[in-house]
């Protein structure tokens, strides 16, 4: 609270969505204890670490929200949905999990990665473990449709990876092949929990397109904050190093603007300093103070800023429903992923 005593916009919209972040908890752990019974237990220990350490729970919030919106969830005492939602944090957990192999990634989440605390055979394994489940759990209780669409986002994240592994130390790409690659890797997962949210609900194919369009929006805006974060983040708010990205030459959208805007000396001290792993180890306040200088930050946030305009705009299909406190949360969400800070 405030010392005013009047709740932040902030406040309130973890208000709301605590008692829906608090299910999906309960059933995460419910569903891990009951998948990894019979496991060796090591591997308990690294989905342990890894899942219930902390963690937003978007992913499964809006497939739980997605579904409310369009009449489903929350009418009866049914966790089916909760179930189903926990699917995309096995996901994402699983992607976590091989991101920080591939990165040699040592924190997440404010603590020791996954393989720095049990190493990377551990970690691979871990995610491998997540991946089949979440497949296990949209086929049994969403049917083929969401089989569907969730396999169709799982293959777009590694399309998207794949580009930005091609667009790596490839210093000319554009906002359009960072666009691309976001979409692939961040974005289209969660319009797919958006998705099948509503499909989870029999919505109406122009309500489940629409709900899709807010995810692919949201989480455009999603990947650019977190892009801005890891340049501009407090480490003790985000709990991960900042800098990887510059330090892996990886062309975010604060970078492309800065070299698109930058004057012909700047631009070649930016490439000089993206030129090996020792220069942009050392070049990285450099490097900061000429995006600064080249509104690189600012203009990626107002490119966030749009998209979060588009997101909200693209509900008012459901502006006369009866869930109007749940299409607030919506708005709410959409106002948070440009103000957080982890």
């Amino acid at each position: 609270m405030t010392e005013s005593g009047s709740a932040t916009p902030r406040e309130l919209l973890m208000a709301a969505i605590r008692p829906e972040i608090l299910k999906i908890e309960k059933v995460l752990v419910r569903d891990l204890e009951q998948a990894t019974a019979n496991a060796d237990p090591l591997l308990s220990q690294v989905l342990e670490h890894g899942i219930l350490n902390g963690g937003k729970r978007l992913r499964p919030l809006l497939v739980v929200l997605s579904s409310k919106l369009c009449g489903g969830a929350g009418s009866g005492t049914g966790t089916g949905i909760y179930e189903l939602a926990i699917a995309f944090e096995y996901l994402h957990g699983a992607t976590l999990f091989h991101d920080d192999v591939i990165d040699s990634a040592n924190m997440r989440r404010g603590k020791a990665s996954v393989n720095k605390a049990f190493g990377s055979i551990a970690a691979i394994l871990g995610g491998d473990f997540l991946h089949s489940r979440s497949m296990n759990l949209v086929g049994s209780l969403g049917g083929k449709e969401a089989l569907q669409i969730f396999c169709q986002a799982t293959n777009a994240m590694v399309d998207g990876e794949f580009l930005q592994l091609r667009n790596a130390q490839n210093y000319n790409i554009s906002e359009a092949d960072y666009f691309s690659a976001v979409r692939g890797k961040t974005a289209l997962l969660i319009a797919a929990t958006c998705e099948i949210g509503a499909l989870a609900a029999d919505a109406p194919v122009a309500k489940r397109q629409a709900l899709a369009e807010y995810g692919l929006s949201l989480g455009t805006a999603f990947q650019i904050i977190d892009d801005l974060l890891d340049y501009q983040g407090d480490v003790v708010q985000t709990g991960k190093e900042i800098g990887n990205d510059f330090k892996e030459a990886k062309m975010t959208l604060p970078l492309i603007l800065a070299l698109e805007a930058a004057g012909k000396e700047d631009k070649e001290r930016l490439l000089f300093l993206l030129d090996d792993r020792k220069t942009r180890q050392n070049g990285f306040q450099e490097a900061c103070e000429l995006i600064v200088k080249y509104e690189g930050f600012s203009r990626s946030r107002q490119r966030a800023e749009t998209m979060v305009t588009k997101a909200v705009t693209g509900l008012a299909l459901f502006a006369n429903e009866k869930n109007s406190s749940t299409l607030s949360i919506f708005e709410a969400l959409a106002q948070y992923v440009l103000t957080r800070d982890k």
